[in-house]
């Protein structure tokens, strides 16, 4: 059960980050350090960076199915 909680906690956290970062200056700035250019160019991208959000919303609706089932099953009194 704390795991549970734990992993849903998680989700929340990675997925907001992975959904909201690829579109700030932040990420620029941080890939810019990045000694490869070609590297570079391509984390630079709006396809990595589409890539890079729907991975943050696979983690969402993972959280969120995670809390769903663990509320339905609180639910349900055992017999």
């Amino acid at each position: 059960m704390l795991f549970k909680i734990l992993f849903v906690f998680y989700c929340a956290e990675a997925g907001l980050l992975l959904t909201l970062l690829p579109w700030t200056p932040a990420w620029e700035q941080i890939m810019r350090q990045i000694p490869i250019v070609g590297l570079q160019a391509a984390i630079l991208s709006p396809l990595i960076r589409g890539a890079t959000t729907g991975f943050g919303l696979v983690h969402i609706l993972w959280g969120t199915h995670d809390i769903v089932d663990l509320l339905a099953k609180r639910r349900v009194k055992p017999s």
